[in-house]
């Protein structure tokens, strides 16, 4: 555990978490300074009154040379490793970590983390489903609702921290160690931040270098990169698979789907047991059921009864903006599908529906190579309405394979996909694409689309 006596901490980044961390530390009585580029007016999550209540030092619209009197730096995210700021404290030989390394050094109680390029908040926020249904006092937080310093030093020895990881957070660890990791899958993303592909599973990767052997490390068997990935862990490895048959694999704990059944299997304590059948379970797609895997392992890491892991699945509605059921109205079905910002979580919403899709897709995109979907969007899109900056290049690659149409808003797409649509039909939001050309974030397109999809019963008759 990183070693805080006598320490002082410059906060970089006045978010969700920063905020949370410069608060945190200065109630258990460290010397902290806030700093954040931006003018306090554009911040969402900065409190002024707060500050000044903690007494706690900070500065916005620039970073000033004050940042550098303190010995630890806690860096958000959204800075580059790159930027002017981190290149001078690295020379200065001051101390880089992220805000989830400092909260853990204060957290008494198990944590279990997860991690991957897409499923990370279904997974994590499931899991946190189980635990509470459970019993256990649960906290779930990280990249997903809460910071993991707005609770870490509150939390009791016998609750459970469920933390959604990124690998911007985990690039700058040290200690973190939870008692169950999960990687779901990885596949190349963020790039410009972490330079290479290499780099960004290294980032990944830390999620389990410091578990012991009583601890526990799942893995997607599936995604090959992980499967031959040969880092080096002392955790007690399990796998998950919805394609093989892991005990003919020789794995020793995992979990998998056999004849349309989830098994949970652990041979060291001769555990072989059916949790339930795959239509059992709430939320579609085969990557959820891949989700669903991985909670299971987590959940059967604290023994937790099958009996609760299968209500929590059934009954599991999924999170807002993941292929989230809005409405059906005259046969016709809706779904917001907002937090697909690339063409990898595109392609795992276009494989949990058949065919008849009216696809809405488009944002603001650096290059995504449009050719990993296209076999996809030719077999189960009928109709495709192109949005945003990336509209008419979406339109020109695609009009000589499927009908596309052109919106200037989230209001007209949805108008236009309703009136193309006929019993039976699917409307999908999903735009491979980030926001910001258009809206705040991905959870403001989602509401957006689902306030003018509720908005149709005006067209009812």
């Amino acid at each position: 555990m990183m070693d805080l006596k006598n320490r002082s901490f410059t906060i970089l980044g006045a978010g969700r978490s920063g905020v949370a961390a410069a608060s945190m530390l200065k109630r258990n009585g460290y010397k902290v300074f806030l700093s954040e580029e931006n003018p306090e007016e554009t911040l969402k999550f900065f409190n002024r009154k707060l500050l000044l209540d903690q007494n706690i030092e900070f500065e916005t619209g620039g970073h000033s040379d004050r940042i550098y009197e303190n010995d630890i730096f806690i860096v958000s995210p959204g800075i580059h490793p790159d930027s002017r700021v981190i290149l001078k404290a690295s020379e200065l030989g001051k101390k880089i970590c992220s805000e989830i390394e400092i909260a853990f050094s204060f957290c008494r109680c198990p944590v279990i983390a997860i991690t991957g390029t897409n499923g990370k908040t279904t997974t994590t926020v499931l899991t946190g489903e189980i635990f509470r249904n459970a019993g256990y006092d649960t906290k779930v937080c990280g990249n997903v609702g809460l910071a993991f310093s707005e609770v870490a030093d509150g939390l009791k020895e016998d609750s459970v921290a469920v933390l959604e990881v990124s690998s911007f957070q985990l690039e700058n660890t040290e200690d973190f160690r939870p008692v169950v990791s999960v990687i779901l899958n990885i596949t190349p993303d963020h790039l410009d931040w972490h330079k290479s592909f290499k780099n960004y599973l290294n980032a990944k990767e830390k999620i389990r270098k410091n578990q012991g052997k009583d601890e526990v490390a799942a893995v997607n068997f599936d995604d090959e990169i992980l499967r031959n990935d040969l880092l080096s862990t002392k955790a007690k490895q399990a796998y998950f698979s919805i394609k093989k048959d892991l005990t003919a694999e020789g794995i020793e704990t995992g979990c998998m789907i056999k004849e349309n059944t989830v098994i949970y299997f652990d041979k060291s304590k001769n555990i072989n047991e059916a949790i339930m059948e795959t239509g059992e379970i709430n939320i579609r797609g085969n990557h959820n059921l891949y989700n669903s895997l991985a909670a299971v392992i987590a959940a059967k890491a604290f023994d937790i009864k099958k009996e609760i892991i299968r209500e929590t699945l059934k009954n599991f509605k999924g999170v807002e903006h993941r292929i989230e059921f809005v409405r059906e109205l005259k046969g016709v079905r809706f779904y917001n599908d907002s937090k697909a910002t690339n063409t990898e979580s595109l392609i795992v919403a276009l494989e949990s529906f058949e065919d008849n899709l009216i696809l809405i897709m488009g944002g603001r995109e650096k290059g995504n190579d449009y050719s990993s979907v296209e076999k996809l969007i030719n077999e189960k899109v009928k109709l495709l309405i192109a949005i945003g900056e990336s509209k008419d290049r979406i339109t020109e690659y695609f009009s000589k394979r499927v009908k596309c149409l052109s919106a200037d808003t989230m209001e007209q797409a949805v108008l236009l996909s309703f009136e193309n649509s006929s019993e039976g039909d699917t409307v999908l939001l999903s735009p491979a694409c980030k926001s910001f050309d258009m809206f705040d974030s991905y959870e403001h397109r989602g509401k957006e689309f689902k306030k003018f999809v509720n908005n149709l019963q005006e067209l009812d008759s």
